[in-house]
């Protein structure tokens, strides 16, 4: 699997730079993520669930950063394993250019899925890969903006299952506008998916 995307940061290349470094913000914006500890030099360990299709698994695997050229570009290298789900593995080449005021990031992951994953189609695979990649940075840009409209917490998300139905969803009242909104966690719309 090879996907490609630019997207444009409303902030400094430096405050763009500093926000792909920080474990805590990463692990609040990538979706499904449980943990991401440290694991020597430039190097993190990272537990994850997630949903291809039919297939859900809770993944574990490692992240290395490399040719680190701050505050233009690195390359991540991954590796997860999902048990019986099968596994993931690649490399995603990142890069940061100032545009004015703002940032441009663009990315190209190259990686290879094996086991159940793999068995369920690439169609499948790319289209869950890519909605991945589109709620993370729809998060991280509203992270970095502070914004906070985006679904910084697990479940806000629009993109999480509209039908109501999800285990563990609870409503809270929205204090804008006096309407109900209903929360959803992550795991509730994985275990449903």
């Amino acid at each position: 699997m090879e996907m490609t995307q630019t997207r444009q940061l409303p902030v400094a290349q430096q405050t763009a730079w500093e926000a792909l470094n920080d474990t805590a913000l990463l692990k609040q914006c990538i979706p499904g993520c449980e943990s991401i500890e440290p694991d020597g030099d430039n190097a993190y360990l990272v537990a994850l669930t997630a949903a291809v299709g039919p297939v859900k698994a809770r993944f574990k695997g490692r992240m290395a950063l490399q040719d680190i050229q701050a505050p233009d570009s690195y390359t991540i290298q991954f590796d997860g394993q999902g048990g019986v789900a099968g596994f993931g593995k690649g490399t995603a080449a990142v890069t940061l250019a100032p545009e004015g005021d703002a940032t441009v990031l663009t990315y190209t992951v190259n990686a290879q899925v094996g086991g159940k994953i793999a068995q369920i189609g690439s169609r499948l695979v790319d289209a869950a890969a890519r909605k991945m990649a589109d709620t993370f940075f729809d998060r991280f840009t509203a992270a970095v903006s502070g914004s906070g409209e985006q679904g910084d917490e697990p479940g806000t998300d629009d993109n999480v299952a509209k039908d109501g139905a999800a285990a563990g969803e609870g409503s809270a009242p929205d204090e804008q506008n006096g309407e109900t909104k209903r929360k959803r966690s992550w795991t509730a719309w994985i275990s449903k998916s």
